[in-house]
């Protein structure tokens, strides 16, 4: 089973965005079966939070199903448990080693690298630009679905 977490700053916008996104292709694929897929924040500001309304929102708008979420922070053993950990943006990635340590056997990436796209998942929290944040996680997701 391949073990993918994806990771944002809060866990209630991109990355449960991403979690959902990516279960609804892994189904569509019919390949359910071969994945565990989840998502983590590398903040403590928002745990226990579900996703935030209008990421919701543009999910439903999508047609992505959806669960209640609750917000978490990674832990030094999901870094152990996970195959994958793929951060939405820089800051992620920093923040990441502050609590996991260094990513010495490899399983730390950027989402939208596995699209050969070289810059951040953009952040609807700032900008709230949903729709944006969306097609970033899409285009990455599909094309980590496609590499594994």
């Amino acid at each position: 089973m391949t073990k993918v977490l994806f990771i944002c700053h809060g866990n209630i916008c991109r990355s449960p965005m991403a979690e959902f996104v990516m279960k609804q292709l892994v189904a569509e694929a019919g390949r359910e079966q071969e994945f565990q897929i989840e998502s983590a924040a590398v903040s403590t500001e928002e745990i226990g939070n579900d996703l935030y309304p209008p990421a919701k929102r543009k999910l439903t708008e999508k047609g992505v199903p959806f669960t209640r979420h609750a917000a978490r922070q990674i832990t030094r053993e999901d870094y152990q448990c996970f195959d994958y950990i793929i951060c939405m943006d820089h800051s992620n990635l920093r923040l990441l080693r502050y609590l996991v340590g260094e990513d010495t056997l490899g399983k730390v990436s950027l989402l939208l690298e596995w699209a050969d796209v070289s810059r951040d998942v953009a952040d609807p929290w700032y900008t709230g630009d949903f729709e944006a944040a969306y097609q970033d996680i899409l285009q990455g997701c599909q094309a980590f679905l496609k590499a594994v």
